[in-house]
């Protein structure tokens, strides 16, 4: 955590999704910096993301095992419906993980105090599994 992500950290903890919004130019970025990549101000604020985007790549990480996760842990790169991309953890069945897969974000409380955002499949959101 440093000066630019506190933001995105403590919104997270109250289950909001933050994205940092120039306030020069409007761009939103992420991840979060002190300089606006396009037109270099230093001014921003943030915005409530919707949570749900699209999954436009993922990996499934076997070795080495992470901590706290039972077998093999999903990587995703989600696109936001604003447009900007995380990389997160993916929640469900890696059958149901394919790029295109519509996904929402949620929050996972952990007891060390941190809160992660992390994404799963959008209900009723239809599979046809891996790589779709």
């Amino acid at each position: 955590m440093s000066q630019d992500t506190q933001f995105f950290w403590d919104g997270a903890r109250e289950h909001r999704l933050l994205i940092q919004r120039c306030t020069g130019c409007g761009v939103l970025r992420h991840p979060p910096g002190p300089l606006c990549p396009s037109c270099h101000g230093f001014d921003w604020e943030t915005v409530r993301a919707s949570g749900r985007g699209t999954v436009t790549s993922f990996v499934v990480q076997h070795h080495p095992p992470a901590p706290g996760f039972e077998g093999p842990a999903p990587i995703v790169l989600v696109e936001l419906e604003e447009g900007v991309r995380l990389v997160s953890n993916f929640d469900g069945a890696i059958t149901d993980l394919g790029i295109g897969a519509l996904v929402e974000v949620f929050f996972l409380d952990q007891e060390e105090g941190w809160t992660l955002p992390q994404f799963r499949r959008v209900p009723g959101s239809v599979s046809s599994g891996p790589g779709t």
